[in-house]
């Protein structure tokens, strides 16, 4: 399996960083980004580089932002998730969640027992 997880990542990251390195080649012209869209022309809310860094740093950016919104809602199944965490410590330790929530350990459950034979 550890075989073909490297062969669909080389699969998978060798032409795209071809394509990037292809992009980076073609746009490497400076370019100027003005952060004042009042005034473009000030130059003090300006920066100025190579196209295909813009295009990076928007990219990098997108991927933080959608990074911490998943985060985010994912929050309340992490917050179950150590909630059970401590439950099944506190079972598994004999503490007092241990006799009101799990079941005798020698009682049959009804779905295992087979009705009385006929004649």
């Amino acid at each position: 399996m550890n075989r073909v997880k490297k062969i669909v990542s080389l699969v998978v990251f060798v032409p795209l960083a071809i394509v990037l390195i292809v992009l980076c080649v073609a746009n490497r012209q400076v370019v100027t980004l003005a952060l004042n869209p009042f005034e473009p022309q000030d130059t003090v809310l300006a920066l100025s580089g190579p196209f295909f860094v813009f295009l990076f740093l928007a990219v990098i950016f997108g991927m933080l932002l959608g990074s911490v919104a998943t985060w985010i809602a994912q929050g309340k199944y992490r917050r179950q998730a150590r909630i059970e965490a401590r439950e099944a410590l506190k079972r598994h330790q004999g503490g007092p969640a241990s006799n009101a929530t799990t079941p005798a350990r020698n009682s049959a459950s009804p779905a295992l027992t087979l009705p009385p034979a006929k004649g």
